[in-house]
């Protein structure tokens, strides 16, 4: 029987919950994988967006809120769901807790001496808070990218030919416009520091990152669409970004002996 890794604190976002291309299962196989002292859910977890256009008894992948309710309830885990922009149906309820689960607008990580600020991100983006209606518009046009990329991925796959994310190089280029354009790197820092925080943790690029803006530890953990990435922090208070598909083949099967036992019963 193998031993589950520990982490103190785990960080995940971006994984749009009701949308056809989410990564729900893999996430579910990541964390039933793991043991986790706090998890950190940091924004767009539910897609709202897609609830009110859609019929959410055609979604499944349940498995994902079963997996949480069993970290909660046989490991003590300690949940913190930070809303964002496509969850923001949540701030009807934030503040609130029960089950060791607590729902917040934002939140203070501390650890080994150090404060991280949580947000996920969404309100130092000039489009999300300013122009919802062409946020709402990019999101469509982002479905209809990722539809075409699984299209023109089965076509690269029928001729021997690597995975490679049409729909992520459009999207990076045009969040990367956009954080140019709002300075989001620099307003996120700026709100560290206003909290007396020596780091920051974000989503909503669905870009990961792990590095430092004039001082500032700005730590990003990326999307469960495509990326599948998520912050790990190790007992000694040091972060890293884990790949899921690092540990799987190019099928998507797990390789690891832990993951390919962790399904939720």
């Amino acid at each position: 029987m193998n031993l589950r890794t520990y982490y103190p604190t785990i960080v995940v976002s971006d994984l749009h919950w009701g949308t056809s291309h989410s990564k729900a299962v893999e996430l579910a196989n990541f964390l039933g994988s793991v043991n986790c002292g706090k998890l950190i859910l940091n924004g767009d977890i539910i897609d709202g967006w897609h609830f009110r256009r859609r019929n959410c008894k055609r979604w499944k992948h349940t498995d994902f809120f079963k997996t949480i309710m069993k970290m909660v309830k046989n490991c003590g885990t300690e949940v913190i769901y930070v809303r964002g922009n496509h969850d923001d149906f949540l701030d009807y309820f934030a503040p609130m807790s029960f089950c060791n689960i607590h729902i917040v607008k934002d939140y203070v990580h501390e650890s080994h001496g150090k404060r991280y600020y949580v947000t996920h991100g969404d309100v130092f983006d000039m489009v999300a808070t300013h122009m919802v209606w062409l946020a709402r518009l990019g999101d469509v046009g982002y479905t209809f990218l990722l539809w075409l990329n699984e299209m023109y991925n089965r076509f690269r796959s029928k001729r021997g030919l690597p995975y490679h994310s049409l729909s992520q190089a459009i999207k990076q280029r045009v969040k990367s416009a956009v954080s140019s354009l709002s300075g989001f790197e620099e307003k996120l820092v700026d709100l560290a520091r206003r909290f007396d925080c020596s780091g920051v943790i974000c989503g909503h690029t669905h870009r990961s990152a792990n590095t430092y803006y004039r001082g500032i530890h700005y730590l990003n953990s990326g999307d469960w669409v495509e990326s599948l990435t998520a912050l790990l922090e190790d007992e000694d208070g040091h972060w890293s970004i884990f790949h899921y598909r690092d540990i799987c083949t190019p099928d998507g099967e797990a390789t690891k002996p832990d993951l390919l036992a962790c399904s939720v019963s």
